[in-house]
């Protein structure tokens, strides 16, 4: 006879019992089937939770699989530990030197190998047999809290000295280790109950190291194909190769350069690299001739105006007379945008833009004749006309900026070889340390904030709510285009999330606990926690970053 005290779970509006100690992944494995996708993590009255933890009271329970955002990351981690384990059982703890977790390139995560035996194809595939096999032997992700002091001693045992430097900054006195089958590492995030659940996975050699490639949130079950994007990859490489050069590869040196008082001297020389690259970009428009359409395009808070500020100024220096137009000056008028499934106005697809009068323009100016520029009044949602004239000259160029720039669907009637096409976006330089990343999103996000909070009154917990339907937007007009961009600039700064933090922090313990956006704001602030934070005095009126925190010299 079960003599267990009971316990009434409430999931999806109905009351189940369960003896009390009974795991989430118990409670999971009854309900997996209502699921289409593998359940990896659950909400435990609004807490996110990992499936070895127990009920013991009453509670209610959300099921997350790995279509969602925090699921779709935690397979991610549990694959990255998985990979590591293998590969530091093919070569030999004492051969590998390092491995590290550099970037996202389209649907792979590429990974940084150093090691006293080289990476070889023979070698990749052995790696990958060995992923199958822990895999197949569904082994659990074991986690136990140390003491931080004991966290630096051990992966400085471990060699793992980014790890080792990050935990010197940590104010928290106790830090998760997991260990998959007795390879113990530090993970910012939860992981899976055990590497059983992770099925769905490739790796390939690529470049200098490797490529762990993944399924995204959704298809969770297929690896797709790898298409490469050789000039966002180069892009990334270039952004690491001087973060190296400079020795800023992540959190904790950082960390070193504002505790030790030279922050000041580090920002003078990242925006110095970003003038000398923006200056590039103008000398190339000015050596190809013939340039009259300057398309610039990028995701949300990627710092697009500012860009097209500073490039203004750059081609005015080297001859060019640049004309700043807003694609999003041809909405059109609010009865005739087009709405999303929900009922809401969609700004984002390209049938929002009069695309005909755009090239009527367009085409009329490149032609020699005087066109009025509108004006779109987002109050009235109407374009307004206000004497703005426009003829272009010999020397004459337009700087054009909008998210569909790169499509040439937005600009069908120009000629290729008039346009010259530049994709920006904030590509974060920093790791977190060798095995924790900074997803590029991150960075865009708490800029998003940081920026709404200021211009807007909205608040950190609007900007979280609507940042998926801005990625869904991202993701079908923007990435999609990125590769057929001229030229490429990264607008990400090395040390703006250390200024970030002190003007996010605030709005984000301002969310509400009970709501849905509080598990994201949670994490943000578990990720700002590992920086110092810094004054943003020092910080150029022309910065990208000034964007942002307001107190720009441009009109932005």
């Amino acid at each position: 006879m079960d003599t267990k005290q009971k316990v009434q779970v409430e999931i999806n509006g109905k009351l189940y019992e369960y003896p009390s100690g009974t795991s989430i992944l118990e409670i999971s494995r009854d309900f997996q089937k209502e699921y289409e996708c593998q359940i990896i993590l659950a909400f435990v009255n609004n807490k996110l939770r990992e499936l070895f933890k127990r009920v013991n009271d009453n509670c209610s329970i959300r099921f997350v699989t790995v279509s969602e955002d925090a699921g779709h990351k935690t397979y991610q981690r549990g694959m990255v530990l998985v990979m590591l384990k293998a590969i530091y059982s093919e070569f030999g703890n004492e051969n590998v030197n390092k491995v590290s977790i550099e970037y996202a390139i389209n649907n792979g995560l590429y990974c940084d190998y150093e090691g006293r035996e080289p990476l070889t194809k023979e070698r990749v595939l052995a790696i990958k047999k060995r992923m199958i096999d822990l895999v197949q032997r569904d082994i659990p992700f074991m986690k136990r809290s140390i003491g931080t002091d004991d966290a630096i001693e051990l992966f400085r045992r471990y060699r793992m000295y980014d790890k080792e430097k990050l935990f010197r900054y940590r104010r928290v006195s106790k830090a998760n280790i997991y260990s998959l089958d007795g390879f113990e590492d530090y993970y910012y995030g939860y992981m899976p109950p055990s590497s059983g659940m992770l099925k769905d996975f490739d790796i390939m050699q690529y470049d200098d190291g490797l490529l762990l490639l993944l399924p995204n949130k959704k298809k969770p079950t297929v690896v797709e194909t790898f298409v490469p994007q050789p000039k966002l990859y180069e892009t990334l490489k270039e952004a690491n190769q001087w973060a190296q050069m400079m020795d800023l590869p992540n959190v904790g040196a950082l960390n070193d350069v504002i505790s030790q008082g030279n922050l000041s001297e580090l920002i003078l020389v990242q925006e110095a690299l970003q003038e000398k690259k923006i200056s590039d970009i103008a000398a190339n428009i000015k050596k190809a001739g013939g340039k009259k359409f300057i398309m610039i395009a990028g995701p949300s808070s990627s710092g697009k105006t500012t860009f097209s500020y500073r490039l203004s100024i750059q081609l005015k220096a080297h001859g060019l007379k640049p004309h700043p137009i807003a694609v999003d000056n041809y909405f059109v008028e609010r009865d005739k945008t087009p709405k999303d499934e929900d009922g809401n106005f969609n700004f984002e697809i390209l049938g929002a833009i009069d695309i005909e009068q755009f090239n009527k323009d367009m085409t009329d100016l490149m032609n020699g004749k005087t066109v009025e520029i509108p004006v779109f009044n987002f109050v009235t949602g109407k374009r307004e006309y206000k004497g703005d004239f426009l003829k272009l000259g010999p020397e004459d160029i337009l700087v054009i900026e909008g998210i569909h720039g790169l499509n040439d669907a937005l600009s069908y009637s120009l000629p290729r070889e008039s346009k010259f096409k530049i994709y920006i976006s904030a590509l974060t330089q920093l790791n977190i340390d060798e095995h924790n990343r900074i997803p590029t999103t991150d960075g865009r996000l708490l800029r998003r904030m940081v920026r709404d909070a200021r211009t807007r009154g909205a608040s950190a917990q609007k900007t979280i709510s609507m940042w998926p339907s801005v990625r869904r937007g991202e993701d079908e007009n923007i990435f999609p285009f990125q590769e057929d961009a001229d030229v490429m600039f990264n607008s990400a700064l090395i040390y703006e999330l250390a200024i970030l933090k002190q003007y996010a922090e605030p709005i984000l313990f301002g969310i509400d606990r009970n709501c849905a956006e509080y598990v994201e704001a949670k994490r943000l602030l578990k990720f700002l926690d590992y920086f110092i934070g810094a004054p943003s005095e020092t910080v150029p009126k022309n910065s990208i970053l000034k964007e942002f925190l307001g107190g720009s010299c441009f009109k932005v």
